[in-house]
């Protein structure tokens, strides 16, 4: 996941803003994101884009944020929690865990989970690495691609193993079910995204009652040889899935869509799978290689996956 292959793609993308790998790299937050997206900024700011620009974004319902914290078995986990604000609707809210990429907890995931909770849902957006620091660790993704950014995550992914993140998704499964806007007569979604992908799956197999859907946005190790592979672990789940595969993700590993569909049909879980036009982490919209078309066709196949709960 977010490797050498996708880093030629994203070096691309760069150099048609003609910008460098290393001013790229400095920008951070909104000034990142609006240098991929400018519309999308516009869209939260909630000033008006202009005649002629294109947004997908419709008028939604306003949001509630917060920062959170809640015990886990390995600490305390920080985390972003935003939700339909008690003022603009009657109902409770399904609940919907969020799992950042590689770079972790940042503004652009914060505004992703507004933009999900504007949808009508109580979004938890975690802090993987709360281990070994509080939300932001870095400020944007291309911080990941720096040397610095390196050394500073790689002992913290160390920590990560499929297990961790199972006690993770059962102590955010406890925090929201604890939360007034949350309706917990439905069933818990979850999405992730790159390194959240595989996730999304874990927290499926840590609470099969509750978390009952599973999207996954260019996530990376969905097909492994060992046990904890995420593809092995649906056959555990009661979960329905979505796996968006980004077009260069697919030309690495042509079969990993075959064997989802595989463990899909093994497993008895519905799964959608399919491969978009757009390379690894397209979804995310501080990544260079952000598409907004394909990021809100997929968005759209996700919400229709969340109807479900």
């Amino acid at each position: 996941m977010c490797d050498d292959f996708t880093k030629e793609q994203e070096d691309e993308a760069i150099r048609r803003m003609k910008l460098s790998r290393r001013q790229f790299a400095a920008l951070s937050g909104t000034a990142a994101i609006a240098a991929c997206a400018p519309n999308e900024v516009d869209a939260v700011s909630g000033s008006d884009p202009g005649p002629g620009t294109s947004s997908s974004r419709e008028p939604l319902l306003l949001t509630k944020a917060s920062e959170v914290s809640f015990a886990t078995p390995d600490g305390t986990m920080d985390a972003y929690f935003v939700h339909p604000h008690p003022g603009t609707t009657r109902k409770k809210s399904p609940a919907v865990i969020m799992w950042p990429d590689i770079a972790g907890l940042r503004e652009a995931y914060q505004i992703m989970a507004t933009r999900l909770a504007e949808q009508g849902y109580a979004v938890l957006a975690m802090n993987q690495y709360y281990r070994n620091a509080k939300a932001p660790v870095l400020g944007s993704f291309m911080e990941w691609r720096t040397d610095a950014g390196r050394a500073k995550l790689r002992p913290m992914i160390d920590n990560l193993d499929s297990f961790a993140i199972r006690r993770d998704a059962q102590a955010a499964v406890e925090f929201l079910d604890a939360q007034d806007a949350v309706d917990t007569s439905r069933g818990i979604g979850s999405c992730g995204y790159c390194m959240g992908g595989p996730f999304t799956v874990y927290s499926t197999a840590a609470v099969p009652g509750r978390v009952k859907a599973a999207a996954s946005f260019h996530g990376g190790g969905l097909v492994r040889d060992d046990a904890e592979s995420p593809h092995k672990l649906m056959q555990k789940t009661q979960a329905s899935y979505l796996f968006a595969i980004a077009q260069n993700d697919d030309a690495k590993a042509p079969g990993d869509k075959t064997a989802l569909r595989a463990a899909s049909e093994s497993s008895g879980r519905p799964a959608e799978i399919e491969v978009y036009n757009a390379d690894h982490g397209w979804c995310t919209i501080d990544s260079p290689v952000y598409d907004e078309l394909e990021a809100e066709r997929a968005k759209a196949r996700m919400l229709a996956l969340f109807a479900g709960l």
